[in-house]
Formats: C-alpha cells, sequence, structure tokens
C-alpha cells in the first residue's frame, strides 16, 4: 500500500513562552502544500522490519522517523507483523516543511489501514504527538491555527484559492535546537489570528515568524530569497518554520519575472 505524505509551510510564526518542561508555547498557521514524499509498506511476515530509502538522503536508517512510528505502533500492537517499507524522499531535510513529520504520520495511517487495527483519529492524533509537537497536523492536513506547542489544533478557511506558492530552498540545513536558542520569546500586540483575518496584502507589514531575524544574520541566502520573491511580485512572503525554505504568494498570472538559482530546490504550487 503507498501514501504520498505532504508538507506544509508556516504562516507567521510567533514564540510566545518558555515552559518549564523546556517546551515553547507558539502560534503559527500551518498550510498544506502539494509537495510529496512517497511511503510504500509490505507485509514482511515474522518480525522482520526492512527499511529502505531512494531519493534525498536520509542517512541511517535506523534514525528514520517512519521506523519510529512503526516500532511505537508495534508496542501496542504486539501482532502487528513485520513489514518491508520504501521511503522516496522528495521534500527537502531540516528546510522547516516538516516533511519528516508528515512522513511519520503517514506511517502511522499506513499501519492502521494496512492491518486493520482500526485505530480511531483520536488515537493516532496521541501517537503523532509522541513523534513531534507538528505531527499532530498531518492527521488533519488542513490549514490550521495551531497553539501551544503545535498541537492544539483550529481548521481554519483561507481564502488563497486564485494564488500560487513559490516554494524555495536553498539547500541550508538549520537546526531547530540551535534556531531556538536565539529567539527571546514575548507575545505580540496582534495576534497571528488577527492577522491571517485580514486581506493577505495587509500580512506583508504585520505577519511575522520569529525565527527569521537570527537565521537571516546567519544566512544572508535565504533573506535574500526572500527579498527576491517580494521584488518578482509576491504579495506575501516568509519563512516557514525554523528554516531554510521561504515561500512567496502570487496572485494567480503575476509571477512572471522570478528567476530561482540553479543549485536551489524551486516549486510552485497552487494554492487550495
Amino acid at each position: 500500500m503507498i501514501a504520498f505524505p505532504n508538507c506544509k509551510i508556516n504562516l507567521g510564526l510567533n514564540i510566545l513562552e518558555k515552559k518549564a518542561d523546556g517546551f515553547h508555547d507558539l502560534e503559527t498557521v500551518f498550510f498544506p502544500v502539494n509537495i510529496h514524499d512517497v511511503l510504500e509498506i509490505l507485509e514482511f511476515g515474522g518480525n522482520t522490519t526492512q527499511v529502505t530509502t531512494s531519493g534525498i538522503s536520509l542517512g541511517e536508517c535506523e534514525n528514520n522517523i517512519c521506523l519510529e512510528a512503526y516500532n511505537l505502533l508495534k508496542k501496542d500492537y504486539p501482532d502487528l507483523p513485520g513489514i518491508k517499507m520504501h521511503l522516496h524522499k522528495a521534500i527537502p531535510l531540516g528546510a522547516g516543511l516538516g516533511g519528516g513529520s508528515a512522513d511519520g504520520v503517514a506511517t502511522l495511517k499506513l499501519l492502521n489501514k494496512t492491518f486493520n487495527l482500526n485505530i480511531p483519529d483520536e488515537q493516532l492524533f496521541a501517537y503523532a504527538l509522541k513523534l513531534g509537537s507538528d505531527c499532530p497536523f498531518f492527521i488533519l492536513n488542513k490549514p490550521c491555527f495551531a497553539s501551544g506547542r503545535g498541537e492544539t489544533l483550529e481548521p481554519i478557511s483561507l481564502p488563497l484559492y486564485a494564488h500560487k506558492i513559490v516554494i524555495v530552498n536553498p539547500g541550508i540545513h538549520v537546526n531547530t535546537t540551535e534556531a531556538f536558542k536565539h529567539i527571546v520569546p514575548h507575545v505580540p500586540e496582534k495576534r497571528i489570528k488577527e492577522i491571517i483575518a485580514q486581506p493577505i496584502d495587509t500580512w506583508k507589514n504585520e505577519l511575522v515568524n520569529d525565527f527569521e531575524d537570527s537565521v537571516f544574520k546567519k544566512y544572508p541566502d535565504v533573506h535574500k530569497i526572500k527579498k527576491d520573491l517580494y521584488d518578482s511580485g509576491a504579495i506575501y512572503s516568509g519563512m516557514s518554520g525554523s528554516g531554510s525554505t521561504v515561500y512567496g504568494i502570487f496572485k494567480d498570472g503575476t509571477l512572471t519575472n522570478y528567476i530561482p538559482h540553479a543549485d536551489y530546490f524551486y516549486k510552485i504550487v497552487e494554492a487550495a
């Protein structure tokens, strides 16, 4: 059985508070994007699990979040058989797109369906949260206002259907833990939920990602992508997550003069 896990972008990202447990309270909007990995799972029998990958290198398969998701279910469903699992990786790594999280959740869903485990969405949500703070979003996989660690989700409607989104990643891996060290948590005067309800052409001056300042200082090429997207006619541009992906939102028909760097990952997707 095959799944095609998609990634997401963040529309704004505010870090509000660091909690005693080390996690951060945040607010953002998760928006699903049609750039996909490919995940296939087949029954292997016995207790043997075989994991292979292609596309973008993941390094050691033992660190694969898909295998982590399998082991998570195996603890509660010991009769789950061994599997052959192949992941073709197309979503850039360490890019702020949540591709790894999407793959982990796709594994949970695919195992549930393939082996008729009948796990309800509420329980899948709990398993997903064990994999990562942004993983529960991929259970819903629709535009959501997110708060808490990213696991408190409120589906929202966004009028982006007449727009195109340009996704650019320069191949720079931003370490999320390191990025958080440069954040000074604060509550902004105007919250993301209010800003996102406004016309898109007002977002440029108000919708911010708190990671941008430090990432742009360390990686000027990432900052340049955002500038180039605005110079090419984007009505809004921002960095996704802790970077290094930058996206631009264009009115349909206005994307005419952006020239991507030859070595960058570059996609144009339709906004739903």
